[in-house]
């Protein structure tokens, strides 16, 4: 959908999804319980961005958190035929919560074809632990016909918070059951320092399973 304005034209996008778990960064969201998950998009002709997204949460009732929105303003932009870069700002917030755990996140990110991907996340107030965090990440895409396409990442997260540094890993089936509508398989794993720091019914090994389309 374009959306016409006095200099430039905008492309508005958006995305649905409803998963089995919400897994972010290793870690679950929800308890290990489904969500219903939502974004729009709105991007200019020289590729400036702005973005919201939610997602149904569930941090425990010591935190009472059920909502998570986060809003995006960011910037991309092509390099060549084969690369692409992308610059952003995050901010992550949880309405209606019993204490404070907004908090601010910038992202620079490369990307090769639609193939594969890096990039580092950082913060001075990183999962609103009031420490830096730096989050390296890299993943390649890898498509199995028309409709198959399997995607793999992997990220250390460098912190210091004094709980230690921790790593995870994903590995994705996704099949197109009808443009646009998706079927994704996910199983997610990590380091025993991720379960020292989540507990092992946030963190480890587990699977994802989500059906998610784009408009």
């Amino acid at each position: 959908m374009l959306l016409a304005g006095r200099a430039h034209a905008a492309d508005l996008s958006g995305n649905v999804s409803f998963t089995s778990d919400d897994v972010w960064r290793g870690s679950t969201q929800t308890l290990g319980k489904p969500a219903v998950q939502g974004g729009l998009k709105v991007t200019t002709a020289n590729g400036f961005y702005a973005s919201a997204w939610g997602s149904n949460v569930d941090f425990g009732p010591a935190i009472g958190a059920n909502l998570e929105v986060d809003t995006t303003l960011g910037w991309s932009h092509a390099i060549g035929k084969d690369w692409s870069i992308d610059a952003s700002a995050v901010r992550y917030n949880y309405p209606r919560t019993q204490v404070g755990i907004d908090w601010n996140e910038v992202n620079v990110s490369m990307g090769w074809r639609d193939r594969a991907w890096f990039g580092v996340a950082a913060s001075s107030n990183a999962m609103a632990t009031r420490h830096f965090g730096a989050y390296g990440y890299a993943g390649v895409r890898i498509p199995a016909g028309e409709r198959l396409r399997f995607e793999f990442d992997a990220a250390h997260y460098a912190l210091r918070d004094g709980l230690g540094d921790y790593n995870r890993a994903s590995a994705s089936a996704i099949w197109t059951v009808k443009k646009p509508l998706e079927l994704r398989i996910t199983a997610h794993a990590t380091d025993a320092a991720a379960r020292r720091r989540f507990g092992d019914d946030n963190a480890g090994s587990r699977l994802e399973a989500a059906l998610q389309t784009t408009f």
